[in-house]
């Protein structure tokens, strides 16, 4: 037996890729926990304060997973570049390295700070009249905090087409929910949508911000969704090798046009509003109607989904008008869900098709030292 091999196994164990992500991650949630902690005790001092309403634990606890969210997603996006299979970031311009890490900061910041926020809204119903004092407040600002910093740093440490799409639709749709959660005109579905950024209130900001960070994160992964597509055409599957380009302009496209939509609310300019709302569409209904063409080499099952989503959004459309079943908002609604769920079906479906290469090349290899082994044995 070659002991050699096999005491080096352990060493080489301790000194894996995973393991020290693991390990850093752990360090960035000790480190949340004590800046957030120290944050609670300087803020909630020697008074009692509710888990959620104005000045309380919620509120110290949702701001600081916000920046810690920043912060850890910041630093572990720039150190994932050292992993291995994620080189090839090393060569993305200095430029689109800072806007992929800011949207996908911002995205991860986001989430944790409504997730937090949504918790301690759910705590303070269930204790109804419950006040926590500085020693409580600071281990439940803390928890937050570690919770935020570890999962954060995993998952911008590990970020792959695949990810990138699910926490696109993740950071829109609970972004939305909670911005209509905590809208104050009651009736707003009764006009349209975009009423929801019209209010001037902290829904209206959390909705067309949304629209913003969603955007800018829609024209990030298009560097994942390039390479991606790279793969299928250098592996002969995709027919036109121009492909991976248009997609990657058509998404960029949407992603400005859905960015447009918040910076230029209904209420301030209609023109810009509609006009990137139209834009958005516009780059979607060319992704998905010339998908036949444009991605000729898929199965025909995808291209059947593709045609078969805009026949929904079609029949959607017909029920607004000329039948009239439900009102504008509910249609957009309805398209806001399919583009969205769209989306995140081609990216992953794309990925699925990618992955293989890789994880193939190693088995072709393998094989010839089976069949030299083979004769030896006999």
């Amino acid at each position: 037996m070659d002991t050699s091999t096999t005491t080096s196994e352990p060493a080489q164990a301790l000194r894996s890729p995973r393991l020290r992500v693991e390990s850093e991650a752990v360090t960035a949630a000790s480190l949340a926990a004590v800046g957030a902690g120290l944050v609670a005790i300087v803020t909630i001092a020697d008074r009692t304060v509710p888990l959620w309403g104005g000045w309380s634990a919620g509120a110290v606890a949702a701001l600081s997973t916000l920046v810690v969210g920043i912060v850890v997603a910041y630093v572990a996006y720039w150190r994932a570049r050292a992993r291995p299979g994620q080189e090839w970031r090393r060569s993305i311009r200095p430029w689109k390295f800072v806007l992929d890490a800011t949207t996908v900061a911002l995205v991860h910041a986001f989430l944790a700070a409504i997730f937090t926020a949504s918790v301690f809204v759910v705590l303070q119903r269930s204790f109804e009249g419950l006040e926590v004092d500085v020693i409580i407040g600071t281990i439940t600002v803390g928890a937050a905090a570690a919770a935020t910093g570890y999962l954060v740093f995993l998952s911008a440490s590990e970020i792959t087409t695949r990810r990138m799409a699910t926490l696109l639709v993740a950071f829109i749709a609970l972004s939305t929910l909670a911005s209509i959660a905590a809208v104050e005109d009651e009736h707003w579905w009764e006009y349209h949508f975009s009423q929801l950024g019209t209010s001037g209130d902290f829904s209206a900001w959390m909705f067309n911000t949304t629209l913003i960070v969603g955007g800018f994160f829609a024209t990030t992964f298009t560097l994942y969704l390039h390479r991606d597509l790279d793969v299928l055409v250098e592996r002969g599957i995709l027919v036109h090798r121009w492909t991976p380009r248009l997609f990657s302009v058509a998404f960029v496209v949407l992603g400005i046009m859905l960015a447009g939509v918040g910076l230029f609310p209904l209420d301030v300019n209609a023109a810009l509003h509609n006009g990137c709302a139209a834009g958005m569409a516009a780059a979607f209904a060319v992704m998905v109607l010339g998908s036949p063409y444009f991605l000729a080499g898929l199965p025909k099952r995808f291209i059947a989904m593709c045609l078969a989503t805009f026949a929904v959004l079609i029949g959607g459309f017909l029920l607004f008008s000329p039948i009239g079943y439900y009102n504008l908002t509910a249609f957009e609604l309805v398209a806001f869900a399919v583009i969205f769920s769209w989306i995140t079906v081609f990216i992953r479906f794309i990925d699925a098709i990618a992955a293989p290469a890789e994880i193939a090349a190693p088995t072709e290899i393998a094989a010839p030292t089976e069949a030299v082994a083979d004769p030896g044995g006999r």
